[in-house]
């Protein structure tokens, strides 16, 4: 048993937070921060629970369904709201799904890590799966931090996976490095600790050996990638990597100079946009790729089969 995306959805905080806002209290500029990262302005607000009810809300409608039609939501999320329980039973109880949830963290990674999970749940015998990612940044980051502050940010987006005779998931890669857990971490009670340069140089190189993996078993290659879905956290770190996979800027998903780094909803929340704007077609190769504190990284390569 097999699994395709039957739709998608997207929630982003009405607060807009542009990089001129800094400029009032921080020692930086709209130039340092865009040339350096991409972004220029992001969204703060919300919890992740209603984040992810919206997006999910969303993903469900596109995908033609009611909210009991889906059963097992999967949310990758880093901020939670409580420590106990899992944010999945307060958004299953929102949205009125049936059946099972849980909650995946693995950082920013971890919208990947869902997706594979999911497809893996549907194998088991599961139908209809709800695939969110949602975090809520800004609020274990220190706002006064010019290094950081710039860079996180809130938002969720989602997609409906079913099942299906045809498999559209044609290769994978998922991993982990304790060892470079103290380059980016954040404390309970704290806020957000990077080493930006060596995230720079770990992140690239994990994103393009992962994607390589992942197209490797799909036995494809860059060229046959119709759209790269990266985690959006630096636009550097993402040119670097296309660089090395001879994938053009023309053939990817950005929205981080609209949302900063959302972790969990970056990769879906630029699917989302991709999709909206009708740059998908059907039968197109989606490779979704990204890394996260741990450090993590995780890419799948999908058949898009939604016209």
């Amino acid at each position: 048993m097999g699994a395709r995306i039957t739709g998608f959805g997207a929630a982003l905080p009405e607060r807009i937070v542009t990089n001129a806002d800094f400029e009032q209290y921080l020692d930086t500029s709209d130039e340092w921060i865009a040339s350096r990262t991409g972004i220029r302005e992001r969204r703060f607000g919300g919890t992740t629970t209603s984040l992810a009810v919206e997006a999910g809300r969303n993903a469900i409608a596109s995908a033609g369904l009611a909210p009991a039609d889906i059963d097992f939501v999967v949310l990758s999320t880093t901020t939670p709201d409580q420590t106990v329980p899992a944010t999945s039973a307060e958004v299953t109880y929102q949205l009125g799904t049936s059946g099972a949830g849980m909650d995946i963290n693995a950082a920013c990674a971890g919208y990947v890590y869902a997706l594979v999970t999911a497809r893996g749940l549907i194998e088991m015998g599961f139908h209809r799966i709800l695939v969110i990612g949602a975090d809520t940044l800004s609020k274990i980051t220190d706002q006064n931090d010019r290094s950081t502050a710039v860079l996180f940010a809130d938002g969720a987006g989602a997609v409906v996976l079913e099942a299906s005779d045809d498999d559209t998931f044609l290769g994978w890669d998922l991993g982990v490095d304790g060892s470079a857990r103290p380059i980016l971490y954040c404390d309970h009670g704290g806020y957000m600790y990077m080493e930006g340069q060596e995230v720079f140089k770990r992140a690239v190189r994990a994103m393009l050996d992962s994607a390589q993996r992942a197209l490797k078993q799909a036995g494809v290659s860059g060229d046959d990638v119709a759209l790269l879905v990266p985690h959006q956290a630096n636009l550097r770190i993402i040119q670097a990597a296309n660089d090395r996979l001879g994938i053009p800027m023309a053939r990817t998903a950005i929205v981080l100079d609209k949302t900063g780094n959302t972790s969990s909803g970056s990769i879906p929340l630029a699917l989302a946009d991709a999709a909206a704007a009708g740059r998908l077609s059907r039968g197109d190769l989606v490779l979704f790729t990204g890394f996260g504190a741990g450090m993590t990284w995780a890419s799948a390569l999908v058949r898009w089969e939604l016209s």
